[in-house]
């Protein structure tokens, strides 16, 4: 009544299936492929002090834990540091697209600017650099809470956009 599970078989379709997992991994893993956010760093990345006005902004926030989760050790003693990330700018903007017949807001442009540069001790690694993303979104005051949420998910989706950004610029150095 009762079957010993070492005895049982698995039926063919699982079998198969298990196989094709495994094929598709040793595909991947020989072409090169890798997962996003999982860059090697440059050993002078190893120590890394983060540089920035605002340490709890998203994006500084994002780079922390992308520079963490990448194998980089972050120190809050600029002197220990092999490189220091340098943010000299993180800003977040909001403009006006489009509005209404009663000149009420019915569209805005969410633009997020990070200028950045990394140095080890008096050498320049990479010069300070610009890069923006912008999206746009519509409001409705009738739904101003469900609005407002969804304008919160797109400044953080930005932030995480830029740290991507910066960290693949990173892993070239």
């Amino acid at each position: 009544m009762f079957r010993q599970l070492g005895t049982q078989r698995f039926p063919r379709r699982i079998r198969c299936g298990v196989a094709g997992a495994v094929l598709l991994l040793a595909v991947l893993s020989g072409c090169g492929f890798h997962l996003q956010g999982r860059a090697p760093l440059p050993e002078v990345l190893a120590v890394t002090f983060i540089d920035a006005e605002d340490l709890q902004s998203d994006f500084v926030l994002g780079l922390r834990r992308a520079l963490l989760a990448s194998g980089a050790r972050l120190t809050e003693n600029r002197k220990e540091a092999t490189a220091v990330v340098r943010v000299h700018t993180d800003e977040v903007t909001e403009r006006v697209l489009s509005v209404s017949a009663r000149n009420l807001p019915r569209e805005y442009e969410l633009t997020h600017t990070v200028r950045f540069s990394v140095t080890a001790g008096e050498k320049s690694l990479l010069d300070e650099q610009e890069v923006s993303l912008s999206r746009d979104f519509s409001f409705d005051e009738r739904v101003l809470l469900a609005k407002e949420e969804e304008e919160a998910i797109l400044r953080e989706a930005l932030a995480r956009d830029l740290v991507g950004i910066v960290m693949r610029r990173l892993a070239s150095l």
